[in-house]
């Protein structure tokens, strides 16, 4: 049975859901449960917080987990990234008000307010910068206007609520983050496991690729299979219709529009695109 720790609320834990169901997965009707086992498919997931899910799984109390990266790499634990899902991205910055920093070297001697204490003080010794790191958990933009600190450094997704706060990003990104599936360091997974990952890169597939048919006279065949090569090749077929063939082929979801648009004018028509709900490579 594999046991799989997932964030028990907040955006992280409404993606990881939903990715998970559409992996096949039974997942949670009501948020106060916290397990959920799923015989059919021997997982069991347990909903934990999401900064301490590294931790459960760094101690190999539970085999893997979904996270944020910025979480696990402020952990310490004994966990590590193995692949990334595509969702709860965002960067993590400093922040401080307009003046007070000209540059990184400027936070030397500053005292700085975050949540992520770990990542912070890792990113300082690294740039050989000696200032002072206050832990706060939530709510650090606060921490300037109420004394505690100079500068803050905490997750950014788009900056409103920084602006609201009267303060301005400051230098560059110091990590750039979104959720991640981790497991425990140099432990040797089971087979489960590979089935696990296989369905998350089966919807991470289904989520950038859409289904494209079209018709088209077969003299124009090439041209419109350099346009659809699919993810390995595109399948044709003969129509009733002398001299026209079919042809159905995976295309990324992202300038799908554009690509019927040039399909079109080679010639191709009755061309449609579908939704992929799930598949394997």
């Amino acid at each position: 049975m594999l046991r799989i720790a997932l964030p028990n609320k907040g955006s992280l834990a409404t993606s990881a859901s939903e990715m998970l169901r559409e992996a096949g997965y039974r997942q949670r009707s009501d948020s106060k449960e916290l397990a959920l086992l799923d015989a059919a498919n021997g997982v069991e997931f347990f909903y934990l917080r999401p900064r301490d899910i590294a931790l459960y799984v760094g101690e190999g109390t539970l085999d893997i987990g979904i996270t944020g990266r910025d979480l696990l790499l402020d952990s310490g634990a004994k966990a590590e990234e193995v692949m990334s899902l595509g969702f709860g991205r965002s960067s993590f910055r400093f922040a401080a008000r307009p003046g007070v920093l000209g540059s990184l070297g400027d936070l030397a001697g500053k005292r700085i307010a975050t949540s992520y204490v770990g990542l912070v003080r890792r990113h300082l010794e690294e740039h050989g910068i000696d200032a002072s790191v206050v832990r706060l958990d939530g709510a650090v933009e606060t921490s300037i206007q109420l004394g505690v600190a100079d500068v803050i450094a905490d997750v950014v997704e788009t900056g409103s609520t920084l602006k609201q706060a009267g303060l301005e990003i400051i230098g560059d990104v110091l990590l750039e983050s979104e959720a991640v599936l981790i497991t425990r360091s140099g432990a040797d997974e089971p087979d489960s496991f590979e089935v696990f990952k296989r369905r998350l890169d089966g919807v991470l597939v289904a989520r950038s690729y859409l289904m494209m048919d079209y018709d088209i006279p077969a003299d124009r065949v090439e041209e419109a299979v350099a346009l659809t090569p699919g993810l390995e090749s595109p399948t044709v077929s003969p129509l009733h219709r002398e001299g026209w063939v079919a042809v159905r082929s995976m295309v990324p979801s992202a300038g799908a529009q554009r690509l019927m648009d040039d399909l079109y004018g080679i010639g191709a028509r009755a061309i449609l695109l579908t939704d992929i709900h799930a598949c394997r490579l």
